[in-house]
């Protein structure tokens, strides 16, 4: 089937994805539709994708809980261009399997590498937020599309912070933050610090804080994700054993898993704010607008 190159790039979503797509659609000026999804009585999965599509073609697809998902785009992505569409981008404001690059132990996958070259296969272009990348450069070395473009939402949470906080000092919860709180800190000229993991023996590791007064302070703990909070945790411990006045936290990804948000908040924890990359009860920052920027730059290059 041919697509009609008349119509506008629509952008493609899931319905438990119906509030961020809008926000993005409406950010970017772009016309929307829902992925209709079955699922069967064994667990298989059947979507239904609009039976008209442009050439250009945008999928909504943020991969916390990711194994599912997956599957999903395959099937998405692949019925996109039978339907004609000639340019797929996917937009995944979380991109998972990226902590895993390289083979730990013999026998390992490397999971980045795999999922990385599976995206690639399906679509053209790449955007995503705060990837977790270690031991490469860039996005493009996980994941080799044409064009992979990568956003931070740690300005826009630095803007969310000076807002609420006075002189607040930003503080990364181990060495892997650094790159986000000095980003974060630039905006506003904030103070910052960088907690480092403290390694007794093969499985105990524990933090130790930077070497800078917190006394009176106010703390915000920033990363880019949140999985078990044990890690801001055990920093806010810390922070207020030595006399921080509050201690906040500020994370793109609101991975949360099980009881995470409870376990920061009995640290003493005063607020949780992420941004919508994940969406959860502590959403407090949009990323549409950054988003709808990075898919003009696409459109326009497509």
């Amino acid at each position: 089937m041919k697509s009609n190159p008349l119509l506008k790039p629509v952008l493609l979503f899931f319905e438990d994805e119906h509030e961020s797509a809008t926000r993005i659609a409406d950010a970017s000026s772009m016309e929307r539709a829902k992925i209709e999804r079955h699922r069967f009585p064994d667990g298989e999965i059947k979507l239904r994708l609009p039976d008209t599509l442009p050439d250009r073609v945008v999928i909504l697809r943020t991969l916390n809980d990711p194994n599912e998902k997956l599957v999903e785009l395959l099937l998405a992505a692949h019925t996109a261009r039978g339907l004609g569409a000639r340019h797929l981008t996917l937009v995944a404001p979380y991109l998972a399997y990226m902590r895993q690059d390289i083979a730990f132990h013999p026998g390992e996958a490397i999971s980045q590498r795999i999922v990385g070259q599976f995206l690639a296969g399906l679509f053209d272009a790449v955007i995503t937020v705060d990837p977790h990348l270690h031991r490469v450069a860039t996005l493009q070395e996980a994941l080799p599309v044409a064009n992979a473009i990568v956003l931070s939402g740690a300005p826009l949470l630095a803007d969310l912070i000076a807002a609420r906080r006075q002189q607040p000092l930003l503080v990364g919860p181990d060495e892997e933050s650094a790159q986000w709180i000095a980003l974060a800190a630039s905006r506003h000229d904030f103070d910052y610090a960088v907690c480092r993991k403290v390694r007794n023996g093969d499985r105990a590791v524990d933090i130790a804080l930077p070497d800078c007064t917190v006394t009176g302070r106010q703390v915000v703990l920033l990363d880019d994700v949140a999985s078990t909070g044990h890690t801001v945790a055990r920093a806010a411990h810390l922070l207020l054993d030595a006399g921080a006045a509050s201690v906040d936290v500020a994370v793109t990804h609101a991975l949360f898993a099980g009881d995470a948000l409870q376990v920061m908040l009995d640290a003493g924890i005063g607020e949780v704010w992420s941004t919508d990359c994940i969406t959860h009860s502590s959403n407090a920052v949009s990323m549409a607008t950054t988003l709808a920027g990075a898919l003009a730059q696409i459109q326009a290059t497509a």
